[in-house]
């Protein structure tokens, strides 16, 4: 415990709740470091990203262009002055900044904790480089259920079956109407799950995105931890 040097008292230390908290945003403001004046910038969704938009506000960079994968995000970056447009109005993003639920030794992440999974796939792979941001805890030697899922709401039940075990939650639908559940199975060999996962009609997306997706991985602990992603670097023009 830490004394309080004014009154002499004991201190008590950081719950963990608090140390996972600054740790998220440290993780966020060494991202928003990446970001340049006139970049096309992907927002992803979440906790640690809730502390991401004002280390980007903060930064007052000009010409800024923001993708949301979220209504969440999409209101607060517009509070904090940031300017969001469409991503259809965009060829490309510049980088994409997003968290995770799971990061594992080889770059797998589990994602879609908040159910914007599908948007935040699609957002990733328009962006040339993809950074991930997260506190420690996030860091796992290997990945483990629920693995979410966006579904159809058609034949659910049918489609429920096909990827069980799974399990609806009971959450709003995602962002475009899709129905939100988990998979509650064994991760023993991610890529193979994101096949089969992909493969069941009625699965709009999962939450498993691949290290090739990945450009960085940024993990806040005693400081912040660059890992490489499996990403190629993306090619100067």
């Amino acid at each position: 415990m830490a004394a309080d040097r004014a009154s002499g008292r004991l201190e008590p230390p950081p719950s963990d709740e608090a140390k996972i908290s600054e740790q998220k945003r440290a993780a966020a403001v060494a991202a928003a470091e990446l970001i340049e004046d006139g970049m096309r910038v992907g927002l992803g969704t979440g906790t640690t990203v809730a502390h991401l938009l004002p280390a980007i506000a903060e930064r007052a960079l000009a010409g800024l262009r923001c993708v949301a994968t979220s209504p969440t995000t999409e209101l607060a970056a517009r509070e904090l002055g940031l300017m969001v447009v469409e991503l259809a109005s965009l060829e490309e993003l510049d980088i994409a900044i997003d968290g995770a639920d799971q990061i594992d030794e080889q770059g797998w992440l589990i994602k879609g904790g908040g159910g914007a999974h599908t948007r935040e796939k699609i957002v990733a792979a328009a962006a040339a480089r993809f950074v991930v941001i997260a506190s420690a805890d996030k860091a796992v030697p290997v990945l483990t259920a629920p693995v979410p899922l966006e579904l159809l709401a058609f034949g659910v039940e049918h489609t429920l079956r096909a990827v069980a075990p799974a399990r609806l939650r009971g959450v709003p639908p995602s962002p475009d109407g899709g129905l939100i559940a988990d998979y509650l199975g064994p991760v023993e060999d991610p890529r193979m799950l994101s096949a089969t996962l992909s493969a069941v009609p009625g699965v709009v997306e999962h939450g498993l995105f691949a290290p090739e997706m990945v450009s960085d991985i940024l993990i806040a602990q005693d400081g912040v931890v660059v890992r490489r992603g499996g990403a190629k670097p993306a090619r100067s023009s």
